[in-house]
């Protein structure tokens, strides 16, 4: 194109040509021949295909729920399927129809079918290729606009409306953005963030698979492939605009500025999850006791830590607080856990029998583990009765304490009970005065 070519008076003397084409198109509709013939074909494929939607869309919902186990993926194809049935079904008979007129008469008498089966082809196939953009908006956008560019494709129109769209831009000095830039990069880079997603899904699948990594390691390595990949895809994202990445420079240093005064805490806690990655002093899995708070960690995020307690409750725990706070781990090294219980029985019982009854009904606990046996000991003489000390181990904290616990007490309650074993509880005389 010359510089002194105007973009917007080559779009009007292309849609002037493309509305008398329309005109003459139209004229020739309307006149009887087969060119209106064609148009009747079409619209009778129409009804037929929308009534078969009507049918066959009742059937393959009957179906997919008689089905079980499906993955939400598979569940979600079907509907987007359901949903395009009419344009399915269309495109299979006016393709049909379309290759039986190639062969029984002149082809320009089929050449508006095979249009209108080419572009609902098009069409089906990139709404369905275009779930694979998880953000809804952003799958619009780049649907709405493959459909646009695939029907100005077809119509032969794509080069004139190009030009025009080049031609609208914001120019200020070296830079310069146009509408056409502008739309092909939001196309860009919502396939280069689909490819990086789908890319990074992929391997951390992989890495999640290696049993030679660590849990933390895992985490890191997976977070750092997220950000590389979706790193890339904006930047190329970026460049398609045509913005220069050198200017860049100056607006990185008063971010650093900014970083340095208001988000002070942010920053700690992105650097406090990833040192808590490196020296895996915790990982998904682990349980541990912040405070009041006892559970699991479900999930390490670059800001927080998800911790799942016994009750159903989920706290978001920012890292700084797991680096600087007293951070009880559980399992920190193994999983191994040994638990204290305390109990008295009365005088006249024989600390021997207390002690080697006290060891069994542990032990014959569920998660009580046996080649680490449980151990009782006297830890005092108190008021009304001899006060023993019970040690037990499990392996499984992840299962809760509290319950373990209240097992082996109703344990000591049976063994006790059966042995004539009593457990003395204070008791108080009360005298009554006369009235002397």
């Amino acid at each position: 194109m010359t510089p002194n070519t105007d973009p917007f008076a080559d779009f009007l003397t292309s849609l002037e040509a493309f509305w008398a084409g329309a005109l003459t198109f139209i004229a020739g509709v309307l006149q009887p021949g087969w060119r209106q013939n064609q148009i009747f074909i079409i619209l009778l494929l129409a009804l037929v295909a929308w009534a078969l939607h009507l049918r066959s869309g009742a059937a393959l919902q009957n179906w997919v729920r008689s089905r079980e186990g499906w993955e939400k993926w598979q569940l979600r194809f079907v509907v987007q399927v359901k949903r395009r049935l009419g344009l399915i079904w269309f495109s299979v008979l006016g393709g049909i129809t379309y290759l039986v007129m190639q062969n029984v008469t002149w082809p320009s008498r089929s050449y508006l079918i095979g249009l209108a089966v080419t572009l609902c082809v098009v069409w089906v196939c990139i709404a369905l290729a275009a779930q694979l953009v998880r953000n809804r908006p952003l799958r619009r956008i780049v649907t709405w606009a493959l459909w646009v560019y695939a029907t100005l494709y077809l119509l032969n129109v794509s080069d004139d409306v190009a030009a025009f769209l080049d031609g609208v831009a914001l120019e200020l000095g070296d830079f310069r953005l146009s509408v056409m830039t502008l739309i092909t990069a939001i196309v860009v880079i919502g396939v280069l963030l689909t490819l990086a997603r789908i890319g990074a899904q992929a391997t951390s699948s992989t890495i999640r698979r290696n049993e030679d990594i660590s849990p933390s390691m895992q985490v890191l390595a997976v977070k750092g492939v997220q950000l590389a990949m979706y790193g890339f895809a904006f930047y190329m994202g970026v460049k398609a605009v045509g913005i220069d990445l050198t200017g860049l420079a100056v607006l990185s240093g008063a971010i650093g500025v900014g970083l340095g005064f208001g988000l002070q805490k942010v920053v700690s806690n992105l650097v406090s999850g990833v040192i808590i990655l490196l020296d895996k002093s915790i990982k998904p899995g682990d349980v541990i006791s912040l405070g009041e708070t006892f559970g699991w960690i479900q999930t390490l995020g670059a800001r927080y830590a998800s911790v799942v307690t016994r009750d159903g409750k989920e706290y978001l725990i920012p890292n700084e607080d797991l680096i600087t706070g007293q951070v009880v781990n559980w399992s920190h090294s193994n999983d191994f856990v040994r638990l204290d219980i305390y109990f008295g029985t009365a005088y006249n019982d024989d600390p021997h029998l207390v002690r080697k009854l006290a060891i069994a009904a542990a032990s014959s606990v569920d998660r009580v583990l046996s080649h680490r046996a449980p151990v009782c000991h006297v830890v005092g003489f108190g008021d009304s009765s001899v006060d023993y000390i019970l040690r037990f181990w499990i392996k499984d904290p992840t299962g809760g304490l509290t319950n373990i616990r209240g097992n082996v007490y109703l344990a000591l309650w049976d063994t006790f009970k059966e042995n004539d074993i009593s457990i003395p509880f204070p008791q108080r005389e009360v005298r009554m005065l006369g009235e002397d």
